[in-house]
């Protein structure tokens, strides 16, 4: 075993003491190199991967890079890029990767250390997707952003966040998966209320959408609007409301009504009232 105990070592001044190692102890061939490092400059899976390059078969690794001060390298990190650039390090690791996003968060919920959302493979970000082109290049095909599938590591699909930068055709995406199809001009008023939202609300959620489409399809505002609401309960009484609604023509009308919550009375005093 080689360790890097105090994760000081870089990559190229790794691949040597290994290149130093097999040429110089004798009967090293029949020995399992195996590489132990710690992740205090980052570097942990790096000098781990180019010990493998150097000739090393075994990584001591940890799920979410666990460890001591900074931690150890970290096993799924090590895991996908033997799998995803297995052409280049020709060697296989015979672990069922779509047990890699479970065990993460299993790990993550006994130990009560939260992954970092910006963490290669197993982080909420790491298929996330929130930039326009990016999100179009993802629905046309995966790979055009991504170098490996989310269901490879065990989760279901990528994630696009839909804010600010997203573009009509992730917004399209969303509402079809929301169940709604929209004509070409609603759509067109979908996406110009939800971009003026995306600019006061940093991710917007299926709600947000929904809310939307149902304003676009049910469409224009009606005549009344909201002028005035006043609510009162008490236990064992029937709660009331007073609405005071104004119309478009200007006119100023008030009712009140009572029924089951605060919620039902309003509800009722708007019916009466209109």
């Amino acid at each position: 075993n080689i360790p890097d105990t105090v994760g000081y070592t870089v990559p190229d001044e790794f691949a040597e003491l290994f290149r130093y190692l097999r040429k110089n102890v004798r009967g090293i061939e029949r020995v399992r190199l195996s590489v132990h490092c710690h992740d205090d400059l980052g570097m942990a899976v790096a000098n781990s991967l180019t010990a493998v390059v150097a000739g090393a078969r075994q990584i001591e690794c940890t799920i979410n890079g666990i460890g001591e001060r900074a931690g150890n390298c970290s096993l799924e990190e090590v895991v996908m890029a033997l799998k995803t650039r297995a052409a280049f390090f020709n060697v296989t690791t015979g672990i069922q990767t779509t047990r890699l996003y479970p065990t993460s968060r299993l790990v993550s919920s006994i130990t009560a250390m939260p992954v970092p959302r910006n963490k290669a493979v197993v982080g909420e970000n790491a298929f996330a997707h929130e930039a326009g082109i990016h999100q179009h290049g993802v629905l046309k095909h995966y790979s055009t952003y991504e170098i490996m599938r989310p269901e490879d590591v065990g989760l279901s699909r990528s994630h696009l966040i839909l804010g600010k930068h997203s573009g009509r055709h992730a917004l399209r995406e969303r509402v079809r998966a929301l169940g709604f199809e929209l004509a070409e001009e609603e759509f067109t008023e979908v996406f110009a209320q939800f971009k003026a939202l995306a600019d006061k609300k940093k991710e917007l959620f299926d709600g947000d959408i929904e809310a939307l489409v149902l304003r676009a399809e049910g469409t224009a505002a009606g005549p009344w609007s909201l002028a005035g609401l006043e609510t009162h309960a008490v236990t064992q009484r029937a709660a009331s409301a007073r609405v005071r609604l104004r119309h478009a023509d200007g006119r100023i009308v008030e009712h009140s009504a009572e029924g089951d919550g605060p919620v039902d009375a309003a509800f009722k005093a708007i019916e009466a009232a209109t």
